[in-house]
C-alpha cells in the first residue's frame, strides 16, 4: 500500500459517533440513569461504557446477557436522548480533521440515529464533509451488514469499475461492514485494549488518524 492511505483510495467512508466524535461521560452516565429509572435495573459504569461504544460487539446480544429486552432499553434509550443536549456534549477529535481535506467522495455511515445525529453534525460543523450520509435502520440494515455500506457507495456513484474504498471506523462492526461489502478496513482504537477487553483487526489499526499519515 502507499505511505500515505489518503492517495491508495478512490472514496472514504466512515463512522461517526467513536471515530471523528465522541460525547463527555457525564452525558452518558446521566442518560444510562434515566434509562435504568425507567427499566427498573441500574446500569453499572462498566456496562454503560460497554453498551455506549460497542466494546463486546453487538449490543443487543450483550443486553440479552445481561437479561435486558433490547427492544425496551432502546425505546427507553431513545425516548431519554436529548438531540440539542447531546449535541452540546459532542467533541470533534482533532485527528479527524483530515476528513474535510479528502478531494474523493466521502460518505457517512453510522447506527447513530439522524435525530440524534443532524444536530451533532451541525454542532461540530462537519455536516459539509460528506457527499453522502446513512444512519442506519432496520429497513437498511447495520453494520457488519455489507448493505449499509453499499447504500452509501450508490449513492456517491463509487464501488464498481475498479474504484477503491476504505471504511474507517472504531468497532469491529465497522471493521466487518468493510470486509463484507470488499472494502479495506481502518480500526481506530479510540478506547485501548484493555478496556475493550479484545484486539480488533483491520487493514489498518491505529490509535489515531495521525499514525495512519
Amino acid at each position: 500500500m502507499a505511505t500515505d492511505p489518503r492517495e491508495e483510495y478512490d472514496y472514504w467512508l466512515l463512522d461517526l459517533d467513536g471515530t471523528l466524535v465522541d460525547v463527555e461521560w457525564s452525558y452518558t452516565r446521566d442518560v444510562f440513569d434515566r434509562v435504568g429509572d425507567r427499566l427498573g435495573r441500574e446500569f453499572t459504569d462498566r456496562e454503560a461504557d460497554i453498551i455506549w461504544n460497542g466494546l463486546t460487539g453487538s449490543r443487543d446480544h450483550q443486553l440479552r446477557e445481561w437479561g435486558v429486552d433490547p427492544e425496551a432499553f432502546w425505546e427507553a434509550f431513545h425516548d431519554e436522548e436529548d438531540p440539542l443536549v447531546r449535541a452540546e456534549q459532542t467533541y470533534l477529535h482533532e485527528d479527524a480533521a483530515f476528513v474535510g481535506d479528502l478531494d474523493v467522495p466521502v460518505g457517512l455511515v453510522t447506527h447513530c440515529q439522524e435525530f440524534l445525529a443532524e444536530p451533532v453534525l451541525e454542532h461540530v460543523g462537519i455536516r459539509d464533509w460528506f457527499d453522502a450520509r446513512l444512519c442506519c435502520t432496520e429497513q437498511t440494515g447495520w453494520k457488519p451488514d455489507p448493505e449499509p455500506v453499499q447504500y452509501v457507495e450508490k449513492e456517491l456513484g463509487v464501488g464498481y469499475n475498479g474504484h477503491v474504498g476504505v471504511l474507517a471506523g472504531d468497532g469491529a462492526c465497522d471493521v466487518g461492514a468493510a470486509w463484507n461489502a470488499g472494502l479495506d478496513a481502518i480500526h481506530v482504537e479510540r478506547v485501548g485494549h484493555e478496556r475493550r477487553g479484545r484486539c480488533v483487526r483491520g487493514d489498518y489499526r491505529v490509535r489515531s488518524f495521525d499514525d495512519l499519515f
